[in-house]
């Protein structure tokens, strides 16, 4: 069977049926899966991604495109490949891709209301409820060498992201890496064991108390990624990524990411790239500024000779701070942040009502915490970056009047002191991302212990979650983006239940009194050139599953 994409027509597919021309009508749930789905394939998306997919079968008995979708499905509701068949019943894919890929079918054995589907090749017997078998999924990913997918991944996403118009224009990236802890099982290919502390950080084992039950010995892989955000940090987009060993610095693997995005879009999308300490390496933050234009905002360590310098800058008595405002805080845990001055006025106020009732002296202003800010430029004293450095001392000052020094360094000659500050404040979005691909959509859910499922599930479910960051977004829905997997769930589920009528590769969708208003307003020769059509609809529901294996 070839794939037939149809395209939404409102016009001409009521033209043909008002006068009583119609292929096929069905009784849909229409969900946000569907329009996902739907949008997918009007923008060509998945055969452009299934068009250099490095597939593992010299033969192509199901399509690339249908092995990819039917992917995407699998993590936008978390299920394990077994769950297949229920996952395309209560879903939105079937939907979108059309009737030639699969219609409803009443089981003969059990009635239960299923699918019927004409699969792509002629050797079952038995009557399809999938369009593929669900172990076709699993052997397709298992046998996907790991290396090509990655490549693939790297690849091909930042492009169909770019022809999608998703990047923004100030070209800000983050860099990060993460760790995914599995069971403590050795035939975890390629896993490493570490030790880690209660917060998840790997620690030396010569140097901590190994009886301390603080630290744990914990089986792992890392991911690190490359993410493309905007300002208002509603669009969070895995532009690259790549599986390692958890014993693997991500150092180098992030600069090959970049150089690798860079390669597939070309200069001038990614303007800003956002890393931390652990990423440091001013040889290639060098590089980067030289070759593909992009400015690099790192902290810096202490130990290091530009991080002392700035200090030593701000004993000069000329030294010029500026006060830095940063976002108010909205949690009354977020003692870091400053209250907004319209509560800050409001609690005084009725501190100081509550002092004179009961004749106590006035009480004075909390005082705010506080940020300031210098700067100095054209700073050499780093000697593994070839070129010079923006450096900004960050004084943090809390309510108690502790002080906190803590420095920002970047390639860029024309940032302010504020703007350094702000972008970097971006990157500690990357770690509620983390949280949330772990949590909530089972990143780590690792469904064999194989090296190529488990890079699988992890680019997977990196590009569920990035397809639908952009659907949302090019859908006017971006306030959706940063909530959690069961918060977009929510738009998953059935929203309306229409009825879709197809036409000539055409369809469009009609609410039950639409479309019942449509068919007692026919023309006599309208209704008996439709009425043969509908029975025969009706008779395929019952007879599409002749020979169907126990549901």
């Amino acid at each position: 069977m070839d794939w037939v994409a149809f395209e939404n027509d409102r016009k001409f597919v009521l033209e043909g049926l008002r006068h009583g021309e119609v292929d096929y009508v069905e009784h849909v749930s229409e969900a946000a899966e569907a329009d996902l789905f739907r949008h997918l394939v009007s923008r060509d998306v998945l055969t452009r991604l299934a068009e250099t997919y490095p597939t593992p079968r010299e033969k192509e008995e199901v399509p690339i495109w249908l092995y990819l979708a039917s992917q995407i499905s699998l993590k936008l509701h978390d299920a394990a490949y077994n769950a297949f068949p229920y996952v395309l019943r209560s879903g939105g894919l079937i939907t979108a891709l059309g009737p030639n890929v699969g219609r409803k079918a009443v089981h003969p054995d059990t009635a239960d209301v299923t699918l019927a589907c004409a699969g792509f090749n002629d050797k079952n017997t038995n009557g399809r409820q999938t369009p593929c078998d669900q172990d076709f999924l699993r052997k397709f990913a298992r046998d996907t060498n790991a290396d090509r997918l990655h490549d693939w991944f790297n690849r091909e996403v930042p492009r169909c992201l770019r022809s999608l118009k998703l990047f923004d224009a100030e070209g800000l990236f983050l860099g990060d890496a993460s760790y995914i802890f599995v069971p403590d099982n050795e035939n975890y290919e390629d896993s490493v064991k570490l030790l880690f502390d209660e917060h998840n950080h790997p620690v030396d084992s010569k140097k901590v108390d190994l009886a301390d039950k603080r630290y744990q010995w914990r089986r792992c892989y890392k991911v690190v990624s490359l993410i493309h955000v905007n300002r208002s940090l509603d669009l969070f987009l895995t532009v690259a990524a790549r599986v390692v060993p958890g014993n693997r610095h991500e150092c180098p693997i992030l600069y090959e990411l970049v150089d690798g995005f860079v390669k597939a879009v070309d200069r001038g999308w990614m303007k800003i790239l956002m890393v931390d300490r652990g990423l440091i390496d001013g040889a290639n933050i060098g590089r980067l500024k030289r070759d593909h234009q992009v400015d690099t905002v790192v902290p810096l360590k202490k130990n290091m000779d530009a991080y002392q310098d700035m200090l030593g800058l701000t004993r000069l008595k000329d030294f010029a701070w500026e006060p830095y405002q940063p976002p108010y805080a909205t949690r009354r845990d977020q003692t870091d942040r400053p209250k907004h001055p319209t509560l800050v006025k409001r609690e005084l106020k009725r501190q100081q009502t509550l002092a004179k009732k009961k004749g106590l002296p006035p009480p004075q202003p909390l005082p705010q915490p506080q940020t300031l800010l210098g700067i100095a430029r054209g700073v050499t004293s780093w000697n593994d970056c070839p070129v010079p450095l923006t450096v900004v001392i960050n004084r943090e000052i809390d309510r108690d009047g502790k002080v906190d020094d803590w420095i920002l360094g970047t390639t860029s000659a024309t940032f302010s002191a504020g703007q350094i500050r702000s972008n970097y404040t971006l990157r500690t979005a990357i770690e509620e991302r983390h949280r949330q691909y772990k949590c909530f959509w089972d990143l780590a859910r690792m469904p064999s212990r194989k090296f190529s499922l488990v890079v699988c599930q992890v680019l997977f479910v990196l590009l569920a979650y990035t397809l639908l960051q952009g659907h949302l977004f090019l859908r006017q829905r971006q306030e959706m983006n940063p909530r959690t997997r069961r918060r977009l769930l929510q738009l998953l589920n059935p929203t309306l239940e229409v009825v879709a009528v197809y036409y000539q590769q055409r369809f469009c969708l009609l609410s039950l009194g639409e479309f019942a208003t449509i068919l007692l307003e026919l023309e006599e020769e309208a209704r008996a050139k439709l009425l043969p059509k509908m029975k025969q609809i009706r008779g395929d529901v019952y007879h599409l599953l002749q020979n169907a294996r126990p549901p």
